[in-house]
């Protein structure tokens, strides 16, 4: 077909180019004919020649049909060539086509092993492998999750088949290696109880293995994976690393092995352990690793169905046990009530007969303890042999204390000689029998008033001595003496100055003294055997007699009050005592004593406005003082690392901090403790203020010892000691700082106050002269100036001075002083602390070194860091 299309168009062109040839041999004619024309020559060959000769063109226009038909040749020539080039490539794009066409073929019938060829310019051809390669791929892929897809649908047949550990350890061991095709596999449950991992099953070369190996954690690279909860893949495989020989390829080590760990719930329970020959694939790792988590998870359930299996079997094991156990239990404690009952009825009978046998010892021993008497048979030669129980609640001593010699030795000298006049009567009569009285010393200290009747009865067998029955009569003593009191005390009611009643707790007036009539104008005598209500009393004595009555009927004790009420006398107060009396442990009567306080309570008026008056005075000196004094912020101002423990045992102080401040050159603080404290304390520390305010302030070259010369000086000038006549002793103590923080400079001059110094955690001291400021001088010897010690300050030198105040304070455990060593302990056992750390310190420590003790004295304690 193709060739006839060929032919076809090659007798096509030969046609039109022998059409246009002919054509053309008419064009030369024609022009011949015009030209004979218009020679009018004949149409003749000779005219031919002649216009030939005549007109040169038409020999021209003779050749333009060959050059015409030249060109035409020429044309098709070209044509032909064109032709043939679209022909060779269109029978190339037809073969391409017919290839394509054939390899999209194969793709589409899944053989993607075929491969073309291509070139740049078959896009078709390059579409296609792509296609190709994509579909590779795909199918590829498809077959791989496939292959996953299997595998797993396999081992979780398996894992829903068995229940049992260790035959499903091994199906899903057997299972694997072969489905991996690796060469053998070890299967290893972790036992969290005993913290080991342990074989399972191992199976090689198709055949089961029995191997019995366990690892701990961290153990070779079982223990390892089980560590680091990971994969473990290695391709070169250690040479003491576990090889399973084959019957048929013999000892052949492994050549690469992946252990995989079995882990959900980030928690491990298994590890999986393959070997292979060969190498192992990608597709396998990812297939086991996909395995891994539903492997635990199911060892996970096995666990738990054969834990719950396994407490299910016990807690029946235990149920049956208990069963038994309580059974058991029920058998014997029938056995012990059994028992149990007899011994409690012989117990009951042998009680019964210990407490007949008690109860008469005791009704005996009763009849003695609690007599009121006491019984003792004293020999021929007069030496005590026996002595009733009932001595030891009478007297205090016990039967045998009285025959050691105790009956004798707590008489007074007139008893005893009582005692021996009354033996000497009845072994001169003793027919006869004779009372005497006398006194004894009771074991508790008691004096007890004894009645004693002897009889002789040493002709008696049964008693063969003598016999005395003691009675206490210490009470009848007492009511004598009672009554005789209650006859002098009517006596004094009569005529005492207090208002005196007795009521019975129903009100009734027993008794009311004469005085009534003087504050109310009523007879006593008339209203006695009235109630309160009735006797025309003031209301508020009714009302607080009616409340006093009602309270000690409940309470039973004496009460105390003051009311006001009004009388002859006007607005009386009176200080009422309500006493309770008793007869027989039962409140028979109330007495009340009221005593007119009228006057002292106006004197204690007028006292407690005139203390509330020195009160307010103190205050407010208390303000003066406190708004002239420095304190913490004042001080922290200008020494920023500092502390102040300032606390003065009363309002105002006799100790006090004083500060100065000229410039940075000169600083001066001092701890100044006056005689005294208190008011007079204080009154003397405004002196001390104002003299060392004068005397820095206006001479700003002095030292500090000099300072304390002008200080000395001033006090006894102003407290007039420099006098022959004078008697005041009155001056201070004082630690004296002055401060060069420019030259880093410090001076310090002590009037029996020393200054502490903690440099590079070692303290110093600089003790004070051992004498004060003020005072009478000495008449036989001169006095020398105060020393100024000059210390260079160095960077975290730390100073302290203070008064006695803390150092002189009572307390701890033994009641000793809190003393001066005890501040250097504390600065040199912490010598780190800040200023402000110390300053807690030592006001914590020394509230509990106080303790209940009371503050003897005022507190001043002052800190400097540099």
């Amino acid at each position: 077909m193709e060739e006839n299309s060929k032919i076809l168009v090659i007798t096509r062109n030969k046609k039109r180019f022998a059409t246009y040839s002919t054509a053309l041999m008419f064009f030369p004619l024609v022009a011949w004919m015009l030209a004979i024309a218009s020679k009018s020559y004949p149409t003749t060959f000779a005219s031919i020649a002649k216009i030939h000769s005549e007109i040169p063109v038409i020999w021209l226009l003779d050749l333009v049909p060959f050059i015409f038909a030249s060109a035409i040749l020429l044309f098709l020539k070209e044509h032909k060539e064109k032709i043939s080039e679209l022909e060779d490539e269109l029978t190339e794009k037809k073969d391409t086509i017919n290839r394509n066409a054939i390899f999209a073929k194969q793709i589409g019938e899944g053989n993607f092993a075929i491969d073309i060829e291509s070139n740049e310019k078959d896009v078709l051809a390059k579409s296609l492998i792509l296609m190709r390669d994509n579909l590779l791929k795909n199918n590829n892929k498809e077959a791989e999750e496939a292959w996953i897809a299997e595998g797993k649908e396999a081992i979780s047949n398996i894992l829903r088949i068995h229940n049992k550990l260790d035959v499903l350890a091994y199906e899903v061991l057997v299972c694997l290696v072969k489905y991996s095709k690796v060469v053998q596999g070890s299967f290893y449950f972790y036992d969290e109880e005993r913290k080991a991992i342990v074989n399972l099953a191992s199976y090689a070369y198709n055949r089961r293995k029995y191997v019995n190996q366990e690892f701990r954690i961290g153990e070779g690279l079982i223990g390892q994976c089980a560590y680091e909860k990971d994969i473990i893949y290695r391709t070169e495989i250690p040479d003491d690393y576990f090889t399973i020989t084959s019957g048929i390829l013999g000892d052949q080590k492994p050549q690469e092995l992946i252990i995989i760990p079995l882990i959900t719930d980030e928690k491990l329970y298994g590890i999986l352990e393959f070997a292979s020959i060969s190498e192992i694939p990608p597709l396998t790792i990812r297939f086991f690793k996909d395995l891994a988590e539903i492997i635990a998870r199911t060892i996970f359930n096995i666990s738990v169905n054969e834990r719950t299996e396994r407490l299910l079997l016990e807690s029946q094991q235990m149920t049956e046990e208990l069963r038994e156990n309580e059974e058991e239990l029920r058998q014997n404690a029938e056995e012990m009530m059994a028992t149990q009952e007899e011994l409690e009825n012989t117990n009951t009978r042998l009680e019964m007969q210990i407490n007949e046998v008690e109860n008469v010892q005791k009704k005996l021993h009763s009849l003695l303890e609690n007599a009121s008497e006491v019984i003792s048979i004293y020999n021929k030669d007069l030496a005590l042999s026996y002595i009733s129980p009932s001595v030891t609640s009478i007297l205090g001593f016990t039967p045998e204390e009285m025959i050691d010699g105790m009956d004798k030795q707590r008489l007074t000298k007139k008893g005893e000689e009582h005692l021996d006049e009354l033996f000497q009567n009845l072994l001169y009569n003793p027919q006869q029998s004779y009372t005497i009285q006398y006194t004894f010393m009771k074991k508790n200290g008691d004096k007890i008033y004894l009645e004693v009747t002897g009889r002789n009865l040493i002709s008696d067998p049964a008693i063969n001595g003598i016999i005395l029955n003691m009675q206490d009569i210490t009470e009848r003593k007492r009511a004598e003496k009672e009554e005789r009191m209650k006859s002098k005390m009517q006596a004094l009611s009569e005529n005492s100055i207090d208002l005196i009643m007795r009521l019975s707790t129903m009100g009734q007036i027993f008794y009311v003294n004469p005085t009534v009539k003087s504050y109310f104008d009523i007879d006593a005598k008339k209203i006695q055997n009235q109630t309160i209500s009735s006797a025309n009393l003031p209301n508020s004595l009714v009302e607080f007699f009616t409340t006093a009555i009602s309270t000690i009927s409940e309470t039973k004790q004496k009460m105390e009050d003051e009311i006001s009420f009004e009388s002859n006398f006007g607005k009386t107060i009176m200080h009422i005592v309500a006493i309770p009396e008793f007869n027989d442990n039962e409140l028979e009567t109330i007495l009340f004593v009221s005593h007119d306080i009228t006057e002292s309570k106006r004197i204690e008026m007028e006292i407690q406005e005139k203390n509330r008056n020195i009160t307010e005075s103190i205050n407010y000196a208390q303000r003066i003082q406190s708004s002239i004094l420095p304190d913490n912020r004042l001080l922290r101002k200008f020494l920023p690392n500092s502390f102040m423990f300032y606390l003065p045992r009363d309002v105002v102080s006799g100790d006090f901090p004083w500060m100065f401040v000229k410039d940075h050159n000169s600083i001066y603080v001092a701890a100044v403790d006056c005689t005294g404290h208190g008011v007079p304390g204080a009154l003397l520390s405004f002196i001390g203020y104002f003299i060392l305010n004068n005397t820095v302030d206006k001479d700003r070259s002095m030292s500090a010892g000099e300072v304390l010369d002008a200080l000395h000086n001033e006090v006894r000038t102003t407290l007039k000691q420099d006098r022959v006549d004078a008697d005041a002793r009155d001056g201070m103590d004082i630690a004296l700082c002055k401060i060069n923080l420019k030259d880093n400079i410090l001076e310090f001059a002590g009037a029996h106050r020393p200054l502490y110094l903690l440099r590079d955690n070692q303290l110093q001291e600089f003790k004070g002269e051992r004498r004060a400021i003020g005072g009478i001088p000495s008449m036989k010897k001169a006095e020398m100036p105060f020393t100024n010690h000059t210390i260079n300050i160095q960077p975290s030198d730390k100073i302290f001075i203070f008064s006695d105040g803390l150092p002189d304070q009572v307390g701890g455990a033994e009641g000793k002083k809190y003393s001066a060593a005890r501040i250097r302990n504390h600065i040199t056992a912490n010598p780190d602390l800040t200023m402000t750390e110390y300053e807690v310190l030592f006001n914590k420590d020394f509230m509990e070194y106080k303790g209940s003790n009371k503050q003897i004295d005022d507190i001043l304690l002052i800190g400097i860091e540099f």
